[in-house]
C-alpha cells in the first residue's frame, strides 16, 4: 500500500508552551509525546500557557472568542459566533497555536456531541484535529467515538495522530484499538502519539500476535521493520498475565 508522508513542520514553528511544535500541533515539546497535546492539558492550564505565549492582539482575539463562546454557548441559528471564531483561530493565533486556541473555544462553548460532530463533518483538516484534541475534555463517554474511528479510516497522519489521544485510550474497544496501533506503525505516525500505550498493550498477546506478524510480513519482503514496532512488542512482554489468567483486553482481531 503506498504510505503517506507525515506532515511537513517548520523548523521555527513554536507550540503554546514555547518548545517547537511537533507534527501534531504539540503544546509542550517537538514529538508527538504524551502529555503534549492539547488533548492532555487541561483547559485552565492551556489558557494559561497560550497567554504567556501569544503577542497583545492573539491574546486580545482570545479572551473575546472565548467570552464570545462561553456567552453563547450551544448552537444559535445556521452557525455560531464561536464556529466562526474556530476558522479564524489559525490566522489569529498562528499554526503553532491554533490547535490550542480551538480547543478552548469549544471547551467555553461546552460543545456537545452533536456541536462537535458538526464542526468536525463541516470543518477543515484543523478543525477536526481540534474536535479530536477536546474529545476528552468535553464527552465524558463513548458517544463521540465514531469521529474518532472516522479518523482512524483516512491517510491524514495528523489526524491519526490525533485521534489516538486519551479519548481514544479510554473508550475504543481491543479490536479496533489494536488496528489503530497497526495504522500507526503502516503510515508512519510515531506510537508516542498513542496515549496510554504502555498500559493497554501490556499483556497483550493478541496485539504481539499481529506485532509478528506484520513484522514477519515486512522481512519476507526485504523491507525494514518499524523500530516503532519492537518497542510495541516490547511493551506487550512487560507485566505478562500469569498461565490461566484471562486477557483484560479479550482475544479479538
Amino acid at each position: 500500500m503506498t504510505q503517506p508522508h507525515a506532515a511537513h513542520v517548520t523548523p521555527d514553528s513554536q507550540d503554546a508552551a514555547g518548545a517547537p511544535a511537533g507534527p501534531d500541533g504539540q503544546v509542550g515539546q517537538a514529538g508527538p509525546d504524551q502529555g503534549t497535546t492539547p488533548a492532555h492539558v487541561p483547559p485552565a492550564e492551556l489558557r494559561a500557557a497560550l497567554a504567556t505565549r501569544l503577542g497583545g492582539a492573539a491574546r486580545a482575539w482570545l479572551d473575546q472568542a472565548l467570552d464570545e463562546a462561553a456567552a453563547h454557548p450551544g448552537t444559535h441559528g445556521p452557525i455560531s459566533v464561536w464556529e466562526l471564531r474556530l476558522a479564524e483561530a489559525g490566522r489569529r493565533c498562528g499554526p503553532a497555536h491554533a490547535d490550542a486556541a480551538r480547543v478552548l473555544v469549544l471547551h467555553a462553548a461546552q460543545a456537545d456531541t452533536d456541536a462537535l460532530t458538526r464542526v468536525y463533518t463541516q470543518g477543515t483538516a484543523d478543525e477536526r484535529r481540534a474536535v479530536l484534541h477536546a474529545l476528552p475534555h468535553l464527552v465524558p463517554g463513548p458517544d463521540a467515538l465514531p469521529l474518532v474511528e472516522d479518523a482512524l479510516r483516512t491517510n491524514d497522519t495528523r489526524l491519526v495522530a490525533a485521534a489516538l489521544g486519551p479519548y481514544a485510550a479510554r473508550h475504543l474497544d481491543p479490536h479496533q484499538w489494536r488496528h489503530a496501533v497497526l495504522k500507526c506503525l503502516f503510515t508512519g505516525v510515531p506510537v508516542d502519539s498513542v496515549a496510554d500505550l504502555a498500559r493497554r498493550a501490556r499483556g497483550d498477546d493478541e496485539l504481539a500476535r499481529m506485532l509478528a506478524d506484520y513484522a514477519a510480513e515486512r522481512t519476507a519482503a526485504d523491507r525494514t521493520v518499524p523500530e516503532d514496532l519492537h518497542r510495541v512488542l516490547a511493551l506487550t512482554e512487560s507485566g505478562r498475565p500469569a498461565s490461566g489468567t484471562a486477557d483484560p483486553h479479550g482475544k479479538e482481531s
